[in-house]
């Protein structure tokens, strides 16, 4: 069996992508910094929301490969969720942070929040 890198196993290499709500809101901000802090820490990588409302290709296609998607939503709006469904992606986990006990225009956007919403997600991510 050949141990170069051309013939090695590719089949875990496929990122898990995480999109967020950005909304003016606390609960958007606390979205997207949990977003960010998923990516920090390794979880998943943030990626671009708005290039799949947009359809654009190679967002589209990025997003298509992806091992696991998570939506992550500040509020019942649920933008993420409906974003994603109406580009035709229905396998993702879903995040919405009333769940946690966050409403929107009462919520801190604190180091407590971003991580209490981070640790849901990497949960789901897993």
């Amino acid at each position: 069996m050949s141990t170069d890198k051309k013939d090695s196993c590719l089949c875990n290499a496929a990122p898990k992508l995480i999109f967020a709500c950005s909304g003016a809101a606390d609960v958007g901000a606390v979205s997207d910094l949990a977003a960010r802090k998923l990516t920090k820490d390794g979880a998943g990588k943030m990626f671009c929301l708005a290039g799949v409302g947009g359809r654009i290709p190679g967002i589209m296609k990025n997003t298509e490969a992806a091992s696991k998607l998570l939506a992550i939503d500040g509020c019942p709006l649920n933008c993420v969720k409906a974003c994603l469904e109406s580009a035709g992606f229905t396998a993702f986990a879903h995040l919405q942070l009333a769940d946690l006990g966050m409403a929107k225009g009462s919520t801190g956007i604190t180091e407590e929040n971003i991580r209490k919403a981070a640790d849901a997600g990497a949960k789901l991510l897993a």
